[in-house]
């Protein structure tokens, strides 16, 4: 079994909330799969550098994929306000971190998600915690930009939600191509950003601002 070694936990990890943390035995088979893994790549898992490495490894993927095991009305935990804000709503350069689920290497990048108000605001914080939800997932990015706008879009019920994300993806940096400088872009409109134009061009607009 796996023992849970404070040193062995970088920051993130050690706040991680224990609802969000994987069973002892799912994480116990995490870590052999590791074991498994770095033996068949020819590694000697007994070596002095490698001897924590499948608990530590199985810890670190525990973190990165605990949006399986969030719960989004917990996240949001009431805090959505009546307000007669009628303007957009805009959260420029959200951070987000995920993992490729075609090869489970990282995507690294930026959320910019807004809304249109109908009679609802949510807590600024809550929206990067949206985020964080599904990013913390393995993902594609196509999916993640649809999922942050539909859940958004569900629990304000707003006139409009649009959400754009842009990453690099080391899957592309690392092997393959190789390309350093592609970044990729997604965007999910819903709502008045689809329909009018007007709308759409004001939230543009404002990405570039």
């Amino acid at each position: 079994m796996i023992q849970r070694h404070n040193s062995d936990l970088d920051i993130g990890e050690g706040f991680t909330r224990e609802s969000n943390r994987l069973p002892e035995r799912d994480l116990d088979r995490v870590a052999n799969a590791y074991r498994e893994l770095l033996q068949s790549i020819g590694e000697d898992v007994n070596r002095e550098g490698l001897q924590r490495t499948p608990g530590r490894a199985a810890r670190a993927l525990e973190f990165l994929t605990q949006g399986y095991r969030q719960n989004l009305d917990e996240i949001i935990n009431g805090a959505v306000f009546e307000s007669g804000a009628s303007e957009i709503i805009l959260v420029k350069d959200i951070e987000l971190y995920s993992l490729c689920e075609h090869h489970l290497l990282p995507f690294i990048g930026r959320a910019h998600v807004a809304y249109l108000p109908a009679g609802k605001v949510i807590g600024l914080s809550k929206v990067a915690r949206i985020v964080d939800v599904f990013a913390r997932r393995l993902q594609i990015q196509e999916n993640l930009t649809t999922q942050i706008a539909e859940s958004l879009m569900n629990c304000l019920q707003p006139s409009g939600v649009a959400v754009v994300v842009e990453a690099k993806h080391l899957c592309m940096m690392m092997r393959g191509v190789e390309k350093q400088n592609s970044v990729m872009k997604t965007s999910c409109l819903l709502g008045t950003f689809k329909e009018d134009a007007r709308t759409r061009s004001e939230f543009l607009s404002l990405l570039k601002d």
